[in-house]
């Protein structure tokens, strides 16, 4: 991917910082391919007393990727991916069955100083979605809309900028229709890229209320990772990430209130496994 990235990307860096991987559910996935393109993956996850599991197929031949996604509530969901179908465009299908109103076409266009994506629901009174980013030397300023035809009516108007240096990144987003400000400031405490810092400021106008959340990163050396993560409403949480061999990951993570010591903590077990 080329030049600004899309709308999403933008504060992206620090989110995945405070949330990605953290979880409190026990969960295993397997994964497997070929030399001709075919991978497998089987995920099961244990939520509480539940059990619940799916098995994706990818195939990608050329400029092709075909992903086939079967769950354990019958669900089946397909993803196809073509590269390149015109220069620095992406085209991606979604389809989900059996809800036959699912499928939406979604097109993304990469430039040096610009990315575009359109996504179109595929039926008969379609909603409408697109977004744009503009920018140069780590400055990016970006927006996003919303439309649904059969009401006539716009679902969503974001707006965002982020500024990037080597070692920091600062975000700003205004989403929820102009309802939610959010503000995000990621702090590489290294130059190696070892250590991280980053905080989240959010402000929602319609209720008066503000959430602030920090966490950090530190990797204790080339296979282990920590994180952890405050919140003010009196959550803790912190994830050990291991890679025990190439390929094969072990995610450990917690979370606890420190307002409500009386509760027990949950935790979160992941394995990644990858011959």
């Amino acid at each position: 991917m080329k030049g600004p990235g899309l709308f999403s990307d933008i504060g992206k860096k620090g989110k995945d910082l405070l949330f990605k991987d953290y979880t409190c559910d026990q969960k295993l996935t397997f994964s497997t391919s070929t030399a001709t393109g075919l991978g497998l993956t089987t995920t099961a996850v244990k939520k509480g007393g539940l059990c619940v599991g799916d098995v994706t197929t990818k195939y990608k031949f050329k400029n092709t990727t075909v992903d086939l996604k079967v769950d354990t509530e019958s669900n089946i969901s397909s993803t196809v991916t073509l590269e390149e179908l015109l220069p620095f465009t992406k085209a991606i299908t979604t389809f989900k069955f059996p809800d036959y109103n699912s499928g939406k076409l979604e097109v993304q266009y990469f430039h040096d100083h610009a990315g575009v994506a359109g996504v179109v629901a595929l039926k008969q009174s379609p909603t409408v979605d697109f977004s744009a980013t503009l920018g140069a030397h780590g400055i990016v300023f970006g927006a996003e809309a919303g439309f649904d035809t059969s009401s006539g009516a716009f679902t969503k108007y974001n707006a965002g900028l982020s500024f990037t240096k080597s070692d920091y990144v600062v975000a700003v987003t205004l989403a929820d229709k102009g309802d939610t400000l959010k503000a995000s400031y990621l702090q590489q405490l290294n130059e190696k890229q070892k250590s991280a810092a980053v905080a989240e400021i959010t402000r929602k106008f319609s209720t008066n209320e503000n959430t602030i959340t920090v966490g950090g990163l530190y990797e204790l050396d080339a296979f282990t990772t920590v994180k952890t993560r405050f919140h003010n409403n009196g959550k803790l949480g912190a994830l050990l990430q291991h890679q025990l061999k190439p390929n094969n990951v072990l995610t450990i993570s917690g979370e606890f209130d420190t307002k409500a010591l009386d509760k027990q903590p949950r935790f979160g077990l992941g394995l990644a496994i990858k011959p």
